[in-house]
């Protein structure tokens, strides 16, 4: 009988680059007040477009973070997450030097739209001086899985790397699979995403979206669960995380900030928004039963609030079906309303956010929403201090994927 012992996969770093703020201690800051950062959209070549309103990410000065040989070959999303990288290492006590052993760590990102930026600049400089003039670097910065390997190949990382592509929820999907990567036996990954879909040829393309909102009030724009739901606004930016196996996260002296617990995920098609009750259900009952957790564990939910009525009445079904009767009672919270959905990197910085929630012990607020129009429990206004063991992160995407995941916080088990 083998009496090897069970690897649990924690949380050790959280680095983060949001609208509302350039760090995890600015992000919970910006978040825990309730701070709405949504305006209007200020990136060049994008005032003639319908799409007003945006998380847009300010005073971000990637030459001050990231050295100039892998500037010139990325795109912004990749600085992004180059940058939450490196706040995530430097949070789990890493540091930013080459491993001693660069096969004991690895790497893997989420991506919805890869780097629009710097593709929209070389295909012009395509069809507008000739193609001798498009650089190298455009056969590979504007490719969804660029961040994994620019993180990887810039802190020496040679354990499995790879990229999620399985819509938005697959920010979630990627922190199942670093997770799953620990217990087989790596030592730890670098796992998260970030995107940058405000360039003009990324935001034309999201306006074939029918959920997407179009108005131009800041403070109207975006209230998910009311009667004045009008689809969502696209946002910047998202979060990495350093999972690692917590005996050895334990015996360097590192902080075990979070457990991963529990995932699943599940498909139910493209905008079929009453489907994805059921599939959001199955994801969250996949996810407790992977935690070991019963329904009344669950001490704070965050919705993936996506500000369709009909995908709002679904998430707020699904909560119920899985949950019993405590998905009426449960606190619910949608940071993201004051900061916009960053397509993969929402369900990462709600992750992030339920880290933070449980180690301050507060419930951040739902930025411009007052009004709601289903059976849950809020969290509007203002904070709300409470004994926050166990949080519940929900993701859906706009082509049909459900995920749901379970963390607790510090190094706990199940009750």
């Amino acid at each position: 009988m083998s009496t090897q012992r069970p690897r649990n996969a924690v949380v050790t770093g959280v680095g983060v680059i949001a609208p509302n703020g350039l760090s995890a201690e600015a992000f919970w800051k910006s978040t825990s007040e309730g701070l709405g950062v949504l305006d209007r959209i200020t990136r060049e070549g994008c005032g003639h477009l319908p799409l007003r309103v945006a998380g847009e990410v300010r005073a971000f000065d990637a030459s001050a973070l990231i050295e100039e040989r892998f500037l010139v070959q990325t795109d912004r999303f990749s600085h992004f997450a180059m940058a939450a990288a490196s706040l995530a290492l430097d949070d789990a006590g890493l540091g930013r030097d080459a491993p001693a052993d660069p096969f004991s760590v690895g790497v893997v990102t989420a991506a919805g739209s890869g780097g629009g930026e710097f593709g929209q600049r070389e295909l012009q400089k395509l069809w507008g001086q000739g193609s001798r003039f498009v650089g190298p670097y455009q056969s590979i910065a504007w490719f969804y899985a660029a961040s994994t390997g620019q993180i990887s190949i810039r802190g020496g990382f040679k354990g499995p790397c790879g990229v999620v592509a399985s819509d938005e929820a697959g920010g979630l999907d990627s922190i199942a699979h670093a997770a799953r990567a620990v217990r087989r036996g790596t030592g730890a990954m670098v796992v998260g995403a970030a995107e940058a879909p405000l360039a003009p040829y990324s935001m034309v393309c999201q306006l074939g979206y029918p959920e997407l909102s179009t108005v131009e009030d800041p403070d109207r724009a975006y209230r998910p669960f009311t009667t004045g739901a009008c689809g969502f606004v696209p946002a910047e930016g998202g979060a990495m995380l350093v999972v690692e196996d917590e005996a050895r996260a334990r015996e360097r002296g590192a902080t075990v900030r979070a457990t991963v617990a529990g995932h699943a995920a599940t498909f139910t098609g493209a905008s079929r928004w009453e489907e994805s009750r059921e599939g959001l259900a199955h994801a969250i009952r996949g996810a407790l039963d992977e935690a070991g957790c019963a329904p009344e564990e669950i001490d704070v939910v965050f919705a993936d609030a996506l500000g369709v009525p009909e995908a709002d009445r679904a998430e707020a079904l699904a909560i119920a079906d899985a949950l019993g009767a405590h998905g009426t009672r449960v606190p619910v919270t949608a940071p993201k309303t004051g900061t916009g959905r960053a397509y993969c990197g929402a369900p990462l910085l709600d992750t992030a956010a339920a880290v933070l929630a449980m180690e301050h012990g507060q419930v951040p607020p739902t930025p411009n929403v007052f009004d709601i129009c289903h059976d849950l429990d809020l969290v509007m206004s203002r904070a709300r201090p409470a004994e926050l063991r166990t949080a519940l992160v929900l993701s859906r995407g706009l082509m049909g994927s459900n995920a749901a995941l379970i963390v607790r916080r510090g190094g706990e088990s199940a009750r």
